[in-house]
């Protein structure tokens, strides 16, 4: 149930995966207002972690980022699709493994200013390999493991920038 009271919802477009629309909304302050709101239907985000401390982060182009970035596997969930389900098969698409366990760990909203996106996040232990399938407009052209000391560079260095993927190395870290 929600904490404010959406009056009504005037829809501007439906995408492949998000909804966009006005919502007529009352929140807790009692101030009726209109909001732009992105609908989503979430996802789930994979940290690999291995026995050694390392973990793996994938290279993807990213045309909103204009660029290429370093972020654990991640994906969509597919209508009807549980988070869990949708991590296990992310991590086997993006990243060629298959997790022998997954531990969920939190979940982040990405921006709950004007989206309802979701991303729950999940450890990946006791990986083993298996053959990567991405998705046909996915450039994924690296898949790499990163030692503690390498992810502590990269953070530094301006080169990790994706908010799912420091929210689960955060994550990992508080678990050690």
């Amino acid at each position: 149930m929600s904490i404010a009271t959406v009056h009504s919802r005037t829809q501007h477009h439906r995408g492949r995966v998000i909804d966009v629309g006005t919502e007529d909304v009352t929140p807790p302050s009692g101030v009726r207002t209109n909001l732009d709101v992105i609908k989503h239907p979430g996802a789930s985000c994979i940290l690999p972690v291995f026995d050694d401390g390392t973990v793996v982060l994938i290279r993807q182009f990213r045309h909103c980022a204009d660029g290429w970035l370093w972020e654990a596997p991640a994906g969509t969930l597919n209508p009807g699709e549980t988070p869990e389900a949708c991590a296990r098969r992310e991590v086997i698409e993006e990243a060629g493994l298959v997790a022998g366990r997954l531990e969920h760990v939190g979940f982040v909203f990405t921006a709950p200013g004007f989206t309802d996106e979701k991303i729950h996040l999940w450890l990946a232990r006791d990986c083993r390999p298996a053959p990567s399938n991405h998705d046909e407009d996915e450039v994924i052209t690296e898949v790499k493991h990163f030692s503690a000391a390498e992810i502590d560079a990269l953070l530094r260095e301006g080169g990790l920038c994706d908010a799912k993927t420091m929210a689960v190395v955060l994550q990992s870290r508080v678990r050690r």
